[in-house]
C-alpha cells in the first residue's frame, strides 16, 4: 500500500518539526509545522461526500499523531494525515530542480488517450481545444457533465490510456494504489492539485512520474485564505510547480 510506504517516511523526518496549528475544514484541512529553518504548511483535500460519524482516535494531537493515521479506514483520520505528510514535505522539500509551470505543459502533442481523475474542467476544456481524446472520470455525481464517467470504470478504462492526470485527492479516498495497478501503460502519470504536495522521493518507483503543486510562498494570505474556506485566497499565496518523480 503506497500510502503505507508514504507514512513510514514521513515519520522519519517528522521528529525534527513541531505541531503549530491544524484544521480540519472546506476546502482544505491543513497542517502548520515549524522547525529551526521556519514554517511549513500542508494541505489535503476535504472531501466531505466520505465523511461519517466520527470518533477522534487521537487525545494528543502531534504531527507523528496524524501521520501515523495516514492509512486509517477514518477518512477524518486519513485527511488530517495527510495534511501534516504534507507539511513535513513542503518543510524538506528542494524545488531548486522545479519547473515553476503548469501541469498542461508536461502533455506532448500525440499523448494519445488522456485519463483525467477527477473532474478538472479548465484542464480538461484546455486538452480538448488542443485537440486530444480526454476520459474524464469522476466519484462525487454533483461534479459530473455530459462528458464525465463514473470512477467505477476506472478499473476498464485505464489499461487503454497513455497519460493520466490525477487529482492527488486519490491518496485521501485510497484509490491511488488501483489507479496504478490498471494504468501501467500510462508513459506519463501525474499527482496534481494542492494534495500533491509530497516529497518526490516518497514515490520514487511507484509509478507517478511527475508532482504537480503548489508552494506557498505568502504563508499568512495562505493561511488567511484556508481559515476562511476560500479556494481563491489560498491558491492566492502560492506558485504553481511540476517536479519530476524519477
Amino acid at each position: 500500500m503506497l500510502l503505507r510506504r508514504v507514512k513510514r517516511e514521513a515519520l522519519k523526518l517528522a521528529g525534527g518539526l513541531k505541531l503549530v496549528d491544524f484544521g480540519f475544514a472546506l476546502p482544505y484541512t491543513w497542517v502548520l509545522a515549524q522547525g529551526s529553518e521556519g514554517k511549513a504548511l500542508g494541505v489535503a483535500m476535504t472531501l466531505p461526500e466520505e465523511v461519517q460519524r466520527y470518533t477522534s482516535s487521537i487525545s494528543e494531537p502531534s504531527l507523528e499523531a496524524f501521520i501515523e493515521r495516514a492509512d486509517s479506514l477514518n477518512v477524518i483520520e486519513r485527511t488530517l494525515g495527510l495534511a501534516a505528510i504534507n507539511a513535513v514535505s513542503q518543510y524538506y522539500i528542494d524545488l531548486s530542480g522545479a519547473e515553476w509551470v503548469d501541469v498542461l505543459d508536461l502533455i506532448p502533442e500525440n499523448a494519445g488517450n488522456i485519463a483525467m481523475i477527477g473532474n478538472m474542467p479548465p484542464l480538461v476544456r484546455e486538452l480538448r481545444e488542443k485537440g486530444h481524446r480526454v476520459y474524464v472520470f469522476e466519484r462525487n455525481a454533483k461534479l459530473w457533465d455530459r462528458d464525465t464517467y463514473s470512477d467505477a470504470l476506472e478499473y476498464h478504462l485505464l489499461p487503454e490510456m497513455d497519460a493520466v492526470i490525477a487529482s492527488a485527492s486519490c491518496l485521501v479516498n485510497g484509490t491511488i494504489d488501483m489507479l496504478l495497478d490498471r494504468a501501467k501503460k500510462a508513459r506519463l502519470f501525474v499527482l496534481t492539485g494542492p494534495t500533491g504536495q509530497l516529497l518526490p522521493e516518497f514515490l520514487r518507483g511507484s509509478g507517478v512520474t511527475h508532482l504537480a503543486s503548489m508552494k506557498v510562498v505568502d504563508l499568512e494570505k495562505a493561511l488567511l485564505g484556508l481559515k476562511l474556506g476560500s479556494f481563491r485566497g489560498f491558491e492566492e499565496g502560492n506558485r504553481k510547480y511540476v517536479v519530476e518523480v524519477g
